[in-house]
């Protein structure tokens, strides 16, 4: 789902928001980007209102080497693990860390953009749909610590992340999970709104 698509403009300050709920109990605040009746059901578009961000590491490795691979860290043991010396080094970037719902983020104002600080997470292989496979992720490098032995980096996501929730009968915000095959009509059916909306 690619962000460019969808109110890149909207001023936050005119946004509705929400609150997603995991099954940790743990919140994650976020403005409503668009809505859409499919079928009777509501849908919500939303993007978190602090700024995500990527933790990642070198595979397995103490020692940085031109043949490294950095993988995203998302066992929440681990995230748990790392969460208090992450939090010091980004506070030196007068960033909060939060362990919010579905991904961390920050508040606060996040470095300028520098070209040089921007890698591409690539996905691994049984991600990838091979009818149509998703664009790498394009991050920009916040800062690195150590933890142990092992060397951590923090990213942020260039363009913001967006979830897509429906709302129940009762009224309560479900996040639709990116393997759900209802998932791809619904962006389809956002994308031709969107379009509708430019016209």
């Amino acid at each position: 789902m690619s962000p460019e698509n969808f109110n890149k403009n909207n001023d936050p300050n005119n946004l509705k928001r929400i609150e997603l709920i995991d099954e940790e109990s743990r919140s994650l605040p976020c403005y409503v980007e668009k809505e859409l009746d499919v079928q009777d059901v509501h849908y919500l578009l939303v993007s978190p209102v602090d700024t995500s961000i990527r933790i990642l590491a070198l595979d397995g490795s103490e020692e940085e080497t031109d043949d490294s691979e950095l993988i995203l860290i998302e066992d929440p043991e681990e995230i748990d693990e790392i969460f208090e010396n992450a939090k010091a080094v980004l506070s030196e970037l007068n960033l909060l860390l939060k362990n919010t719902a579905y991904s961390l983020t920050v508040e606060g104002e996040i470095p300028p953009f520098d070209e040089d600080q921007v890698i591409s997470l690539e996905l691994e292989e049984e991600d990838l749909d091979e009818e149509e496979p998703l664009e790498p992720e394009e991050l920009q490098f916040l800062t690195s610590f150590y933890h142990g032995k092992y060397k951590y980096s923090i990213y942020t996501p260039l363009d913001p992340l967006l979830y897509i929730v429906k709302q129940t009968s009762n009224g309560k915000l479900e996040l639709i999970d990116h393997e759900d095959p209802q998932l791809k009509p619904i962006i389809e059916a956002f994308l031709f709104e969107d379009q509708d909306d430019e016209n």
